[in-house]
């Protein structure tokens, strides 16, 4: 009786054990999985809402280049995935240091192309040796350009073989990432691109 239980059971599994198997992601590779990876890359960040002025006591908007590493990894579902990465990036100018977390979400799309949305938390130390003529009064007197607080964003990454170059490192291999950010309520503008180097 157990030995028939068990064959009944086997025979079930099997349809789903097949499509498992045939089910695979737009590239070809394994629908399900775990893609570590490490981009590196640049961007430019600017704070130019009014209230800049008003919360902090500065007269000029925040703003400055950025030299961004991002570790991450991707956990392919089918045609979408899910995954999380943290960065860290040296600023230029107004900034000197940003760094946080996020989640991932989107759909992969073409050979080895993707579209998705984050959402995560960071944090922003600000160059604060501000000259006299740069601080205005506020009601709560002058203070700095740190800051902390969620940071929303957008993007695409397109892999080798959607340019033209199929082959020449694999399903893996590299893409190039473009992306905008922006922190808290629109309070900033944080346009990036970078290189994705995928496990």
């Amino acid at each position: 009786m157990k030995t028939a239980l068990f064959l009944a059971g086997s025979v079930a599994l099997l349809p789903a054990q097949a499509f498992a198997q045939d089910v695979t992601a737009p590239d070809g590779t394994n629908a399900f999985g775990f893609e570590p990876y490490v981009a590196i890359g640049g961007g430019y960040d600017v704070y130019d809402r009014r209230d800049e002025i008003n919360s902090i006591g500065i007269s000029d908007p925040t703003e400055g280049a950025l030299i961004i590493g991002t570790v991450g990894a991707n956990v392919p579902l089918g045609a979408f995935f899910v995954g999380a990465e943290g960065f860290g990036a040296y600023g230029f100018s107004d900034i000197d240091w940003e760094y946080g977390a996020a989640g991932r979400f989107g759909v992969r799309v073409g050979e080895s192309g993707m579209f998705f949305g984050r959402v995560g938390y960071m944090w922003v130390e600000g160059e604060n040796n501000f000259d006299d003529d740069d601080l205005v009064d506020t009601d709560d007197g002058p203070s700095s350009r740190d800051r902390d607080g969620v940071i929303y964003g957008i993007g695409a990454e397109v892999g080798t073989k959607d340019i033209g170059l199929g082959g020449l490192t694999g399903n893996s291999g590299v893409r190039l990432r473009l992306g905008v950010d922006t922190f808290k309520n629109f309070e900033s503008f944080r346009p990036s691109a970078a290189v994705v180097f995928q496990f």
